[in-house]
């Protein structure tokens, strides 16, 4: 079971990103400030309905897996928890070797193929009756997870070009949001019906999501290197260690995600005189404010100094939110219920603000013919931070009660002050472009 979604698999060099041919560029982002969440016809508009495919097959599977592998299959929660955990940490080597692999061949083709890879392994959960086959099923499925999304930030780079990109991925983590949201209200029905069946429709759906997700995508024009790049040395990526400090400090940042998602309903029902439901309120607030304000809010960020400032304030902003959630375990039902929906709106600044400038960073750090590989270790790092959060941030927090959330408050902080320095330390370090001869030639249509 996995989400399939940037600096986190979100995504300005001196030439097109990866060697990529870049064709008709988005329209500067101001033209577009009045857009639907699918944007306007063209490319975009097409990456959208894609991506809004794909997740609500997201929505369908994440909402009803658990329910269908241990009531329709027959596994025990535990060995459901283990073989995700197993296959999750297996996933991350993938991301770097598919990422550099876009580099070299054209994205769109090539995440195609990964949708339709990862139809036929939706479509093998079927055939699950053991933990063994589960194991290996939902292996398959963490490895071309994560590789998908190395090369959808190589895809998305170039159909928005480079001043676009960090606006294209805006719309599209809007587009996401709401096609999760579509997917988890249809499995609703198959969790009322409470069969085997219901289920396995739910199993049906997400491989049906797959192949529509892939046929999109291949509607978009080809995205091939201009020339095959000069042969570089294996890991280049894991190397460059003043990338991999901006990047490790964005990943760092993602545990807030865990404490919204895992921590917070555990806190709420535990800790505070709020009801249960008031766990969905929060999670709707935060749902729409990100559509409604991720466009707005990612608008001044496409570079890695202003990006950098971003992250920053998203730093500080967090650690705001999660110093006022604190406070909902020591205030009366109403006012636990005020502060845990005003904390929410301001967590889903800092959560905005911390996309978009991830997305600027992991473009603008990365070596312009090596655009997949660098995002490929991004994702490996922002993986292995949301691997680590729910054990940690369950033991600090739910464990620790209020302190733990101070804790968590100055570690936001703090991470989020670190980045302007460590992105100059990065700019200044940073590979210089490749021979003209070397640039990939843009053309356009």
């Amino acid at each position: 079971m996995g989400t399939r979604a940037g600096i986190h698999g979100r995504w300005r060099p001196l030439a097109p990103p990866g060697g990529l041919r870049t064709l008709s560029p988005l329209p500067p982002p101001g033209r577009l400030r009045t857009l639907s969440p699918l944007a306007p016809p063209g490319r975009l508009r097409t990456l959208s309905l894609a991506t809004l495919a794909n997740t609500v097959g997201t929505g369908l599977w994440v909402t009803g897996a658990a329910l269908y592998l241990t009531r329709a299959v027959g596994l025990t929660p535990t060995e459901v928890g283990l073989g995700l955990t197993v296959a999750g940490l297996v996933g991350f080597t993938a991301s770097v070797p598919l990422g550099g692999l876009a580099d070299r061949r054209d994205p769109r083709s090539l995440r195609a193929v990964l949708q339709l890879a990862q139809a036929a392994v939706a479509a093998a959960y079927l055939l699950v009756g053991s933990f063994s086959v589960f194991l290996l099923v939902a292996t398959l499925d963490a490895l071309l997870i994560s590789g998908n999304l190395a090369v959808r930030a190589a895809l998305v780079a170039a159909v928005g070009g480079p001043e676009g990109r960090v606006h294209a991925f805006a719309i599209l983590r809007a587009v996401a949001n709401l096609g999760v949201a579509l997917g988890a209200g249809l499995a609703a029905f198959a969790l009322v019906a409470d069969t085997g069946w219901a289920y396995r429709m739910l199993v049906l759906g997400n491989v049906a999501t797959y192949l529509v997700s892939a046929a999109l995508i291949m509607r978009l024009p080809a995205y091939p290197p201009a020339r095959r790049p000069l042969r570089q040395r294996a890991g280049r990526a894991l190397r460059d260690g003043p990338f991999l400090a901006v990047a490790g400090a964005s990943a760092v940042l993602s545990l807030h995600g865990v404490a919204l998602t895992l921590v917070l309903p555990l806190w709420v029902v535990t800790r505070t005189d709020a009801p249960p439901v008031t766990v969905s309120a929060v999670l709707l607030v935060n749902t729409l404010l990100t559509v409604l304000l991720v466009v707005h809010l990612n608008r001044g960020a496409r570079h890695a100094l202003p990006a950098a400032t971003a992250m920053r304030r998203a730093g500080l902003v967090l650690a705001a939110g999660m110093l006022l959630w604190a406070a909902t375990g020591a205030v009366a039902t109403v006012l636990a219920i005020v502060l845990l929906l005003g904390a929410t709106v301001i967590y889903t600044l800092g959560d905005l603000w911390h996309a978009g400038a991830g997305a600027a960073l992991a473009y603008d750090l990365a070596a312009p013919d090596a655009l997949g590989a660098y995002q490929g270790v991004d994702t490996l790092l922002a993986g292995l931070a949301r691997a680590a959060g729910p054990a940690l941030l369950t033991w600090l927090i739910l464990d620790g009660g209020p302190i733990g959330w101070l804790v968590l408050a100055a570690l936001l902080a703090g991470t989020g002050l670190a980045v302007p320095p460590l992105t100059r330390h990065a700019l200044r370090n940073r590979a210089q472009p490749a021979p003209a001869s070397d640039q990939p030639i843009s053309s356009s249509t």
